[in-house]
């Protein structure tokens, strides 16, 4: 049921799925004797009239949605604003129309949580004007409720009143009570994507925990698309906490962490040109961490880990490749997706040092880089690679290297073969920091944070098989087979804790959430351990909330 898809037209596999967004001409909603986008550039049509048209969560029009139950939902629901869209949308009435604007359009509306789908196509030409349409799809977006998970052997839950779309204006309020292996807190969050109708974001968080409180504050204006001429940010972060080092998955040691973090910076872009967007970005950032020992813990300050100031005016730059294609049953189920196949690169450099505050002198070093691939209509894969590091007196300290590739196969159309790789490499890490592997982060049959060294690999293999059944018309269902393989090498700061390789396999159950927004998938998994040690459980379960399959 795969489908790699431009922005004017769909293919059958996404036409089946997208039925709760379009009634009509699901196969290809833009007109067929509209001429092609290139066409419509090259006679200089601009943009007429923008017609938004905002859907509710249940289609009334739907004899298996028109139901007393389903219409309370839509009448209890806040439906998005026809502004909040607009004020979202990267082109106007009476500017040069360009189809490429309209396809990054329903990308950026399709990453809002609040909505399940988005289409933007050019519905009428006449005159020189293109009329445009702007269909969305919404999804429930208040949640007051009680979650519970469960990874690596250890549960964790959630109380909290949360609503990401706000009176349907796409703002986000939280106010939740989480407990989890490390903490219990109480938080109020507050995330604004459009200030006053604006690109401008904003975001406030307050939280209180019992081992510690967080305050942050981010305002700024993103590049929020590849023709935005510049970026600004300001951004603080207050966060005391106790950081646990694990060896085996038990708690050896805990002090806790008290740090600050401010941010201003921004950048300069030429544009989208022939494909391609380059960006210089530009700021100073100041980083405090001061280490102190944890009440009821014997950690003798000695072994604490030093106090680090890092201050350090900074520059960098993006360059990044317009290439996307539109698919379904990848990572989602029954939902779009827009799979990247450009290639991104991104670098940063800083220069810290005593005269701007920091309590030492150090290069700050920072890189990423992404690709991806379309071998076959049945075939992709994505690499991707960052690093960090800084150089103080000639040596690198605090050095991550991650590098993942991830590859697909669909060899039937309703089973996928998916297949990841990833690898950590690490050197000189700041003692409060720890390279870890266990049930919270891929290797699922062992408990959370089990081995923990200087370098670490995983392999995962996992088939993935997606129905048509949708119970109640409110998730969609999928299942997995998978194996992971993965250890760890070197000691650590608290020593070695390098079972060697360790393997796993199980079974799991998938469900896409298509009416809410708040998590894509429930993975509810059994895994079993195949190299089992004394103080691992035969079997482990697994109940998570992902962003993807």
């Amino acid at each position: 049921m795969l489908a790699a898809v431009g922005a004017g037209a769909a293919g059958p596999g996404l036409a089946a799925k997208l039925t709760d967004l379009e009634q009509t001409r699901l196969e290809d909603p833009r007109p067929p004797d509209l001429p092609s986008d290139a066409q419509l550039e090259a006679a200089g049509a601009v943009v007429g009239e923008i017609e938004i048209e905002t859907r509710n969560i249940f289609d009334e029009r739907d004899s298996r949605e028109d139901t007393p139950l389903y219409l309370l939902a839509n009448r209890l629901h806040a439906r998005t604003r026809r502004a909040t869209i607009r004020a979202q949308l990267l082109f106007k009435s009476g500017e040069p129309y360009l189809g490429r604007r309209l396809a990054e359009t329903e990308r950026a509306l399709r990453l809002q949580s609040y909505l399940y789908d988005a289409r933007v196509v050019p519905v009428r030409y006449a005159n020189g004007k293109v009329d445009v349409k702007v269909i969305t799809k919404d999804v429930w977006t208040l949640s007051p409720g009680v979650s519970f998970g469960r990874a690596g052997g250890t549960n964790s839950s959630s109380f909290n009143l949360a609503d990401s779309n706000f009176l349907g204006l796409g703002k986000a309020i939280q106010v939740e009570r989480q407990t989890n292996v490390d903490r219990t807190s109480n938080i109020v969050s507050w995330n604004d994507p459009n200030v006053f109708g604006s690109h401008w974001t904003s975001a406030l968080t307050y939280e209180q925990s019992t081992d510690g409180s967080q305050r942050s504050f981010q305002l700024g204006q993103p590049f929020y698309s590849f023709d935005a001429p510049w970026s600004a940010k300001a951004s603080f972060l207050s966060y005391d906490r106790t950081v646990s080092r694990y060896s085996l998955g038990n708690i050896v040691d805990q002090f806790n962490d008290n740090q600050s973090t401010y941010d201003l910076g921004g950048g300069v872009s030429s544009g989208w040109i022939d494909g391609w967007t380059k960006r210089l970005l530009f700021g100073l950032r100041y980083d405090r961490n001061l280490f102190l020992p944890t009440p009821g813990t014997s950690l003798p300050a000695r072994q604490l880990p030093p106090d680090r100031t890092l201050s350090y005016p900074y520059v960098g730059f993006d360059v990044v490749q317009d290439d996307y294609a539109k698919v379904v049953d990848q990572n989602q189920i029954g939902r779009t997706e827009d799979l990247y196949f450009g290639t991104e690169v991104k670098g940063q450099v800083g220069f810290a040092s005593r005269a701007v505050g920091a309590d030492r002198s150090a290069v700050m070093l920072a890189a990423s880089a992404t690709h991806g691939w379309q071998f076959t209509s049945i075939q992709q894969l994505f690499v991707a690679s960052t690093f960090s590091s800084r150089v103080e007196d000639g040596r690198a300290r605090n050095l991550i290297l991650d590098s993942n590739a991830k590859y697909y196969l669909r060899w039937r159309d309703d089973w996928l073969l998916y297949a990841a790789v990833s690898g950590t490499v690490t050197n000189a890490l700041d003692p409060d920091a720890q390279l870890l592997l266990g049930g919270d982060n891929g290797l699922r049959g062992y408990p959370l944070r089990y081995e923990s060294g200087t370098s670490r690999a995983l392999l995962t293999v996992e088939q993935r098989v997606f129905t048509d059944w949708y119970p109640f018309r409110l998730v969609r269902v999928g299942a997995a087979a998978f194996g992971d393989v993965g250890r760890t090498w070197g000691s650590g700061v608290i020593g070695n804790s390098d079972p060697g390789l360790l393997r796993d396999v199980g079974v799991g159950l998938r469900l896409g959430n298509t009416r809410s927004g708040l998590g894509n998938v429930l993975h509810v998994d059994v895994a079993v351990p195949l190299d089992r040690t004394a103080n691992v459980r035969g079997v482990q379960f697994l109940v998570q909330t992902f962003q993807s399959f």
